[in-house]
């Protein structure tokens, strides 16, 4: 019966192991789909839409090839297509049966400035969310959502690659061959166990069976004529002689002691048990083999733990939010990237470098320094830049420019520096950002909460009566409490930082006019001080708290002018004035400008909070002669 279960473990051993190989190699299938794309004809630029690249689930790699420098990008489909918005391209999208289809769009507006659009390269625009550039062959994988497009091209100049194509990777899972194999060489390893014991048991069923003697047969008289010889009888040398005379040389062998009767017993068990070994061995051994050749795929997944959610504040994405403008990503890579040109354009004191990065009073206040460094050896104190880490990103939430982002920048290396929040803003499609408003935030400091990035934040009208105080009279009011002081109707609705360098700056004012007492020169010339909000726009981002960040700018002016005809003011060893003038004196005096650069956190309406100042920055602009 030993042999029928051996049998029947070596046949269902075989099935479930040549079934479990069976799902690996010949069932498995291909392990991925590809769809190839075309154009209808030749374009600079082919925009792939999203649809295509989610026809089927899984992620997503895009194949591109062809001679010459590729490159591929992917955005909201919105931005792209407003970059593309001035020239024709090719759109490819999802037509009946899940099929490709490419058709030509043409422009849709005037160039801007009537130019040709004709070589504008996609590479470098802060619109991609991501970009690749290779040679001659491109593989990416990306897995794109609703909304987004691919854009493919060279330089904008030369036709796009045609050799584009999609692929998606299978589901090539067999959760049950790992099992399979694994049962089957355990089944293997059964059949040989019973195997042997089979052969085991048939073997003590055959061995020798002992009776008792039987009769013996009855005595007969002994015949001395047929005895041997007394002479061979008593040799002691084992041998006998026959009737003819010949030697007979005995064969019989000593009889065993007792030692070689424990041999001979312990012979027997080592021998069999070598040979159980020599057939169980590659059983288990192929047991192994078949457990761990088997990859994570082969197995099925227990005890799946679901992640605990780890609790955060609740965000409301109101009705019909726009997507944000950035993405946290792509915020910090712009960020390092105007801070690699900045940085590039103080070495060089090249301000049309500058340009590209900066604009309104950040870039005049660049200008001005490097002018005065390009005469003055000692200027050498560092500028005001964004630091290597984008800790908060506040885009705007818009599908329209102009467009702005608020950030964060903290430094990693050294945790002494300030922190410095900036603003960037993007005037169309077809710019980059630019970092409008810069300042260093003071240690005594509270960012307010804001929304996540992947969320993003709507911007504030300059009029709106919901907050504390108006975007647009932030300035007037800053700048009247300055001037005031506690006679300002302002007087109590800026915080303590706010309080604190209003008052260093009367502090700077007051210095000044006891200078002139000092060198006795009051009588002869006088100073004015007034500071004033430029006509501009603020830059107003919502908070979480129904308030607004509000990023706004004061021009502090310092006014000198003699009392009489014939006064004269002198700058003497002020060097800054001498450089920005190119003269030494005026009869008409000189009036000097500073531009200071404020980040407000206005609370909401009927709030008992004061206006917080986050962040100030000061910077000389210019020094005239009075006209």
């Amino acid at each position: 019966m030993r042999f029928v279960w051996a049998v029947v473990a070596f046949v269902l051993a075989t099935v479930l192991i040549g079934a479990g190989i069976a799902q690996r190699t010949i069932f498995m299938g291909p392990t991925e789909q590809t769809m190839e794309l075309s154009a209808d004809e030749a374009q600079p630029y082919v925009l792939v839409d999203a649809e295509v690249l989610n026809a089927h689930p899984g992620l997503q790699t895009l194949l591109v090839r062809g001679e010459g420098q590729i490159f591929v990008a992917y955005a909201r489909t919105g931005d792209a297509e407003a970059w593309l918005s001035d020239t024709s391209y090719t759109k490819v999208t999802l037509g009946k049966g899940d099929e490709p289809v490419s058709e030509t769009v043409d422009a849709q507006q005037a160039p801007a400035g009537g130019g040709e659009t004709s070589g504008r390269n996609p590479a470098g625009s802060d619109l991609w969310l991501d970009s690749f550039v290779e040679d001659d062959y491109l593989v990416t994988e990306m897995q794109l959502t609703p909304g987004h497009s691919v854009l493919i091209a060279r330089d904008g100049v030369e036709p796009a690659p045609e050799d584009i194509a999609v692929s998606w990777a299978l589901d090539t899972r067999t959760p049950l061959a790992g099992p399979l194999m694994t049962a089957g060489g355990v089944l293997l390893l059964a059949g040989l166990v019973l195997y042997i014991l089979a052969i085991r048991h048939q073997r003590r069923g055959r061995g020798p069976l002992r009776k008792g003697p039987g009769p013996l047969p009855e005595t007969q008289p002994i015949e001395m004529q047929s005895a041997p010889r007394r002479e061979a009888i008593e040799a002691g040398d084992g041998t006998a002689a026959d009737p003819d005379g010949a030697a007979i040389g005995r064969t019989d062998p000593p009889a065993p002691t007792s030692e070689g009767e424990e041999q001979s017993s312990g012979r027997a068990p080592r021998t069999a048990l070598r040979r159980r070994l020599a057939l169980g061995l590659p059983a288990l051994t192929l047991t192994a083999v078949l457990a761990t050749g088997c990859s994570a795929e082969s197995w099925p997944e227990f005890g799946a733990q679901t992640p605990t959610p780890t609790p955060t504040p609740t965000v409301v994405t109101p009705e019909d939010q726009k997507p944000p403008v950035v993405t946290k990503k792509q915020g910090q890579r712009i960020v390092s990237e105007i801070t690699e040109v900045v940085q590039q354009a103080d070495a060089e004191l090249d301000i049309a470098r500058a340009e590209t990065r900066l604009a309104g009073a950040v870039l005049e206040g660049r200008r001005t320094e490097y002018a005065l460094r390009a005469k003055i050896a000692e200027r050498t104190e560092p500028l005001t830049a964004p630091r290597d880490k984008v800790k908060i990103v506040l885009p705007e939430a818009t599908d329209s420019w102009p467009r702005a982002v608020l950030a964060l920048t903290v430094s990693e290396k050294d945790d002494t520096a300030a922190p410095v929040l900036l603003t960037m803003t993007q005037d169309d499609p077809w710019s980059n950002y630019r970092i409008t408003e810069m300042a260093d935030m003071p240690a005594a400091a509270e960012f307010p909460d804001v929304a996540p990035a992947w969320l993003g934040t709507t911007r504030i009208p300059a009029e709106s009566p919901f907050l504390a105080l108006a975007p647009e009279q932030l300035a007037e009011a800053f700048s009247d409490f300055v001037d005031s002081g506690d006679k300002s109707e302002f007087a109590g609705r800026f915080d303590a930082t706010a309080e604190k360098l209003a008052q260093s700056i009367r502090d700077s004012r007051t210095a000044i006019l006891t200078g002139l007492k000092e060198k006795k020169a009051d009588t002869t010339s006088s100073v004015a001080f007034d500071m004033t909000a430029p006509e501009e726009t603020p830059l107003s981002l919502a908070t979480l708290g129904s308030g607004a960040v509000v990023a706004v700018r004061v021009d502090d002016t310092e006014t000198i002018t003699p009392t009489s005809s014939d006064a004269v003011i002198r700058i003497g060893e002020n060097q800054e004035a001498s450089v920005l003038t190119g003269v030494k004196e005026s009869a008409k005096g000189f009036t000097t400008t500073y531009g200071i650069q404020l980040f407000f956190s206005v609370p909401a309406q009927g709030s008992k909070e004061q206006i917080r100042l986050l962040a100030y920055h000061q910077d000389l602009l210019s020094v005239k002669v009075n006209k």
